[in-house]
């Protein structure tokens, strides 16, 4: 790996936990094992390094939710996309345990503003599928539900796991709370 790609990894995982506030680029440069002035050479400031660090996941979402707008009622796009959505959490847990935790204290940072934005924009791919409420609730349930699971810092279950059967488990539920409900007349 580059110094690039380890400063991105270290303010990462020191943004997830001591927060983007409480987090210096002096001490990811003390991490890092560099001056400041090396940390700033390749990043010109901690915003920049938080772009850098969470807008990969960010684009990823964008991609995810662009390749599904307006199908989610066909069976196979809403099962491709719950399984999109639940690798993307898996493989991005930092990330999504950084902006649920600290997402609504960062507002006016551009980053964080575009990941918001998607967020409106998969409330909206949801609610436009659905007429009810109750399934509306549900949707947010199935997906809010299963990204603050997957994002908690210590979840000890998920270290005794395999994560193909954590994968499976949460491609399951998500799938059936997801899925269009009948509900009987009365």
């Amino acid at each position: 790996m580059s110094t690039h790609d380890d400063l991105r990894d270290i303010a990462l995982n020191e943004f997830a936990v001591a927060g983007y506030a409480g987090t210096s680029l002096q001490r990811i440069a003390e991490l890092a094992g560099l001056s400041k002035s090396s940390v700033l050479y390749h990043f010109d400031s901690k915003e920049a390094l938080l772009e850098a660090a969470i807008g990969p996941a960010i684009d990823r979402m964008d991609a995810i939710l662009g390749s599904i707008e307006g199908s989610l009622l066909v069976d196979d796009t809403r099962r491709a996309f719950i399984e999109q959505f639940v690798d993307f959490l898996l493989e991005h847990r930092l990330e999504v345990h950084m902006f649920i935790n600290q997402g609504p204290g960062l507002e006016d940072v551009p980053v964080i503003d575009r990941a918001n934005a998607l967020v409106v924009t998969l409330s909206t791919c949801f609610s436009s599928a659905v007429s009810t409420v109750e399934d509306q609730r549900r949707f947010g349930i199935a997906l809010g539900g299963a990204a603050y699971v997957l994002s908690v810092k210590h979840d000890a279950s998920l270290g005794e796991l395999p994560v193909d059967e954590v994968r499976a488990a949460l491609v399951t539920i998500v799938s059936e709370l997801l899925a269009p409900v009948s509900v009987p007349s009365v």
